[in-house]
């Protein structure tokens, strides 16, 4: 049987620390599904076809990697990419506390699903996306805090 995992989020933009929870996840199941959340309620800047795009492009390199745009609830898109696991990234205690809570929920939507938290590296703790976009807006240098090669599309949102 395949083990799959959704890493579900935002992503808006993609962090480097993000990266770093998918690069480690992709090393312990089949296949890890980055799940972008399509919220509207959070006002992002990109689109989630933008979000999706830049994704593929900064994973492109891990082979067990599949990026999808989903709305709704994150159960049912667990579902229907028949997944087991929930993957969520860690950088603090109040993210803990806030994602310990959503995984209560999930589970008492699906107990068939299992949430894995992961830390992220120390080095990305202190990374945001919410960070990443005011440090844009104030035309601060990108560079460490998300890859290298999505810096110029973040950049022209804030021209």
């Amino acid at each position: 049987m395949e083990r799959i995992a959704v890493y579900p989020g935002s992503f808006d933009p993609i962090t480097n620390g993000h990266l770093d929870i998918i690069r480690r996840a992709s090393r312990i199941y089949d296949k890890v599904i980055v799940g972008v959340l399509c919220n509207g309620g959070k006002n992002p800047v990109f689109t989630p076809e933008e979000r999706v795009c830049m994704i593929r492009s900064v994973t492109s390199d891990i082979q067990n990697v599949e990026v999808d745009s989903f709305t709704g609830l994150l159960v049912e898109f667990v579902k229907a990419k028949n997944a087991a696991v929930i993957i969520k990234g860690l950088r603090t205690v109040a993210d803990f506390e806030y994602e310990f809570q959503m995984a209560l929920l999930n589970k008492a939507l699906n107990p068939e699903y299992e949430t894995m938290f992961m830390m992220t590296d120390t080095k990305y703790s202190y990374i945001s996306s919410s960070m990443v976009k005011e440090l844009a807006g104030f035309k601060g240098d990108l560079t460490g805090l998300v890859p290298a090669s999505i810096i110029n599309k973040i950049q022209e949102k804030y021209k």
